[in-house]
């Protein structure tokens, strides 16, 4: 996740901020609201269920969630999980014979016969700690020639890692001392749960105490202290907690876990079946916004009404490595998704060519992968973030979304202040800022990224499939990106995540290819004037 601007006034630390608020009666469902009626940049799901969709049949489409984890018992999420109805629960056997064992909901690539990882190395510390050893005795003096071109890339390989890795130690320092001094704080206060005026109320006796109430009273304008001190202080800790003790530690390898080769692409078969894992809240809210139940009266209201949820676990806390993404595509493939939402990315890639593959695979079975861009506010027609298509052909771009966040509102805040973008690379924008879905435990909460933007576009793809059957994966794709709502106007981000950055503004359609922001009405409409339609009405 990305993370900008947080606490200023003490360390450089991220934290998604100056996010515009919506009234409390949208805020559960605003990226399926209209844009005329509601005054809100959803993408009109309900409009078009009002008007498009009553009465109308429809298909049950798989949706492959492959990500980090999917809690199937989820009290809005239960009754739409992917059930495979070839395999008998709990028996030990694989019934269906494709490979795996009591894969009743999906698999999970990143689980071994006892456990599951849950934390993994970036594809950058695994790429250093692999050509550290080779390079060991090498210099720029000594380097024969036949390597100095790998040698260079290990070299700025290294200092990126090194440079990540002071600045995750610098941030967990600072985010630490913050967050003692906010407690010290907060004891001298006298309450658990202060509110605003506590601390306007409040008397610093150093200058620490002055700094932490002035940063505290500006967050508690837009948050509770509650939602502040979970979300900020003890995710922010736990953020870089995780890039120093595992992200970035070139000591620290969990993959004796899975007890497969790493190194073996040809390897399909490890893993085991549990769709959830340590850690399912990435993927469970994906998920939600998908498909969360829209008929139970509980929660949220999802973006399909009739698809089926696979999960599928190839992502941990930390960078996915190629082989569990190019497997978890093939699985999901050959076990009947017709769309595949990947909300995942990163800056480096061990074997791009075996994603490459997978995804070509995808494409010729008539699936639509749908993929977020990312959350680091770069270009990434110019800046690297995997998977990516750049060198695959037309066939596969055509089966093929990546999508970017965009806000509620319509106007220069409309580009999510961390969604990536590009004008070639990024096909359209979609809600992305405080979505709020499933999450563990049977709750709810927001989250924001290209994470949410994406299942909203696969969910709007899981609609129009299941709507209209025989439509095809390229034709589904082309459908959303022409019946986008263009943005006619320009949009400002920052040029950097410094405090203070400076802001540039830009048309909006200089990010991405479609100018605009998916719309579920428009695409319904234009997916009914397509050939090959087949709805019971």
């Amino acid at each position: 996740m990305n993370r900008s601007r947080i606490f200023s006034a003490l360390l450089s630390v991220a934290l998604i901020s100056a996010i515009p608020t919506l009234a409390n009666a949208q805020k559960t469902n605003w990226q399926n609201l209209d844009l005329k009626t509601d005054s809100t940049f959803g993408i009109s799901t309900e409009k078009a269920y009002k008007e498009l969709l009553k009465g109308k049949k429809s298909v049950k489409v798989i949706v492959a969630v492959n990500d980090g984890g999917v809690e199937a018992t989820h009290e809005d999420l239960k009754r739409i999980m992917w059930v495979n109805t070839k395999e008998i629960a709990g028996n030990g056997k694989d019934d269906d014979k494709n490979g795996y064992i009591d894969d009743i909901n999906g698999w999970n690539f990143i689980g071994g016969p006892k456990e599951s990882i849950n934390f993994e190395t970036l594809e950058l510390t695994r790429l250093v700690r692999r050509d550290q050893d080779r390079f060991a005795n090498t210099t720029d003096a000594n380097v024969a020639e036949k390597d100095k071109k790998d040698f260079a890339v290990f070299k700025a390989e290294r200092a990126d890692l090194e440079k990540q890795l002071a600045e995750a130690k610098e941030n967990l320092a600072g985010l630490t001392g913050f967050k003692a001094a906010l407690d010290a704080v907060v004891k001298k206060i006298g309450k658990q749960n202060p509110t605003i005026e506590d601390f306007k109320n409040f008397k610093p006796v150093t200058d620490v105490d002055a700094r932490v109430q002035g940063v505290v009273i500006e967050e508690l304008g837009k948050n509770s202290f509650k939602d502040f001190y979970e979300e900020q202080i003890t995710e922010g800790f736990d953020y870089y907690n995780r890039q120093v003790n595992y992200n970035l530690n070139l000591d620290y390898d969990p993959r004796a876990i899975v007890g497969d080769d790493p190194n073996n692409v040809n390897e399909k078969f490890y893993g085991n079946n549990d769709v959830a894992g340590p850690d399912a809240m990435h993927g469970t809210h994906v998920a939600g916004i998908i498909a969360a139940d829209r008929t139970n009266k509980l929660g949220i209201l999802g973006v399909a009404d009739n698809v089926a949820i696979m999960g599928v676990r190839c992502t941990p806390n930390g960078d996915e490595r190629d082989k569990d993404v190019a497997n978890g595509i093939r699985y999901a493939v050959d076990n009947g998704a017709k769309v595949i939402n990947m909300s995942f990315g990163k800056a480096y890639s061990w074997n791009k060519a075996i994603v490459n593959e997978a995804m070509k695979y995808a494409a010729s079975k008539d699936v639509l992968i749908v993929q977020a861009a990312g959350n680091e506010n770069k270009n990434i027609d110019v800046e690297n973030n995997f998977p990516n298509h750049k060198d695959l052909d037309e066939k596969t771009i055509a089966s093929w979304i990546t999508v970017g966040a965009s806000g509620p509102k319509d106007d220069a805040t409309l580009k999510a202040s961390f969604s990536n973008y590009g004008k070639t690379q990024v096909d359209v924008f979609a809600p992305g800022v405080k979505i709020y879905s499933t999450v563990p435990g049977s709750k709810y909460k927001n989250l924001d990224g290209t994470s949410m933007a994406s299942p909203v576009v696969a969910g709007l793809a899981g609609l129009i499939r299941s709507y209209y059957p025989k439509l095809s994966a390229a034709q589904v794709k082309e459908i959303i990106v022409k019946s986008v709502t263009k943005v006619n106007h320009n949009v400002e981000y920052a040029k950097s995540e410094e405090p203070g950055a400076e802001k540039i503004s830009v048309p909006f359609s200089d990010l991405c290819i479609s100018g605009g922001i998916v719309n579920a009405y428009n695409a319904l409409k234009l997916a009914a004037t397509y050939s090959g339609k087949a709805v019971a009405k």
